[in-house]
């Protein structure tokens, strides 16, 4: 067919390559139908906003504009008032019947729980909104997310958010039966940081009916920690306790210790000497920093907290500036006592490479956690209503859904060499599509979006 000039000027051409991977990898692992037979009227809209937060990482504030240059299944609008409704409409049993329809379809064997993050919010209209020091430290009022993740898939399965001044073990339990609702009682391994330690939480989690199997992590606060490192401090830096996974290579002893009268426990003591070789010269550095700034300018080191941590500054009539600055030794190697040490605790793993891997899995749910407060806006919750704002964090776990299963591709089939994951999808959103005369022309693939399609498992478009 020929067209004219005014035809082609009239043509309407649209980014067409990301938004078409998004789509296909939400058939492939069936999240669409999930959407499509829970929420049938709104499913579209919820899952082209989705894919906004992931291509764009931008606030729903700009999603029209975005969509004008994209080719997406026909929404119609998404104004802010658009989306306003759209986060008022989404009911808590439409919620939960997804989270079913999800779990049911994730034929996963066992689920890795749980890991909590705190995002803030400027609204006071919020029920779940509660005044809390968050984890960014912030003076803000908080809600806490916990997610419950898949063994194999990575994927994010189910998530659970409660206000932010609780704390963040008293909801454990509580969190567990639901998630143990949705799994249908699959086994759950509930993989926990160190915020969320303490002798009274470890007892609770034994002595229940159904003791949950856990790997924690323990702080230095507590003496138990410090005492497993003074234990092991003089022999565990030898060949017979070193322990590679993958291209890392740490020391490592495990020990069945009594913790209290009624139980035993596995404890892991970890010690990266490399770890602990960076933290020492990083501190070090610092030091010096701070020790050279304070007798060039002794009275601005007065007032600074890092200089007051490290330094004794005293006034002197014997030196020039007026000044002696000294450096605080004893602060020095207190600080360094536990660096590039680890110490982890299980009633279920007994195995220190095992228990690391699986510790270091949490990772994943960590990294979703970055992902939803960096990349999808959800460092602040924009939102003045609580079912808009459970709304917007369940379109937000839709596109973390998305996000998991582009990182574990990326991942596995070692897309990370070349390219980053904002990369890659602005690599293929320079393959655009154009309409003229309601023909459709779809611009040539290059051989690196070939590559990312094959990568994918995605049938390249025609």
């Amino acid at each position: 067919q020929t067209f004219t000039a005014d035809d082609i000027r009239r043509s309407s051409v649209l980014d067409f390559g990301a938004q078409y991977l998004l789509q296909s990898i939400a058939q492939q692992i069936g999240l669409l139908n999930a959407l499509q037979s829970t929420l049938p009227k709104v499913y579209q809209e919820i899952f082209t906003l989705a894919c906004y937060l992931v291509s764009s990482g931008d606030p729903f504030l700009y999603c029209e504009e975005w969509l004008s240059k994209t080719s997406c299944s026909d929404v119609g609008s998404l104004s802010s008032q658009r989306i306003s409704d759209l986060l008022q409409a989404i009911r808590p049993d439409q919620r939960e019947a997804f989270y079913q329809a999800w779990c049911k379809l994730r034929c996963e064997q066992e689920y890795l729980a749980l890991d909590i993050t705190s995002t803030s919010s400027y609204s006071e209209l919020i029920q779940d909104v509660e005044w809390g020091y968050n984890r960014d430290k912030e003076q803000l009022p908080q809600i806490n997310i916990c997610m419950l993740m898949g063994e194999t898939s990575r994927l994010p399965i189910y998530q659970v958010l409660y206000s932010g001044s609780l704390k963040d073990v008293s909801t454990l339990e509580t969190t567990l039966s639901k998630m143990d609702a949705i799994s249908g009682g699959k086994p759950t391994l509930a993989v926990m940081d160190k915020g969320f330690f303490s002798t009274r939480n470890v007892n609770a989690m034994l002595n229940r009916a159904n003791p949950i199997r856990f790997v924690i992590a323990i702080p230095f606060t507590s003496q138990f920690a410090k005492r497993m490192v003074a234990s092991e401090r003089k022999d565990i830096d030898s060949l017979q306790h070193t322990l590679v996974i993958g291209e890392d290579s740490l020391r490592a002893v495990t020990k069945e210790r009594a913790w209290n009268e009624k139980h035993r426990l596995h404890t892991h003591v970890y010690y990266h000497a490399m770890k602990a070789l960076k933290l020492r010269e990083e501190l070090y550095a610092h030091v010096t920093v701070l020790k050279d700034r304070a007798e060039a300018d002794p009275k601005a080191a007065l007032t600074d907290e890092s200089s007051k941590k490290y330094l004794i500054i005293r006034k002197s009539e014997n030196t020039p500036s007026g000044y002696t600055v000294n450096i605080r030794e004893e602060v020095v190697a207190k600080e360094l006592e536990t660096a590039g040490w680890l110490v982890v605790l299980s009633n279920n793993v007994s195995d220190a490479k095992e228990a690391l891997s699986i510790y270091r899995q949490k990772d994943v749910v960590e990294k979703g956690f970055l992902r939803l407060k960096t990349h999808l806006d959800l460092g602040r919750l924009r939102v003045h209503r609580d079912d808009s704002m459970q709304n917007k964090v369940f379109i937000s776990f839709i596109a973390l859904i998305l996000m998991s299963h582009l990182h574990k591709v990326m991942l596995d089939k070692g897309l990370y060499k070349n390219m980053t994951m904002k990369k890659l999808l602005l690599i293929l959103s320079k393959l655009r599509v154009q309409h003229i005369n309601g023909q459709r022309i779809l611009f040539p693939l290059t051989k690196e979006q070939k590559a990312i399609y094959k990568a994918f498992a995605v049938k390249e478009p025609v």
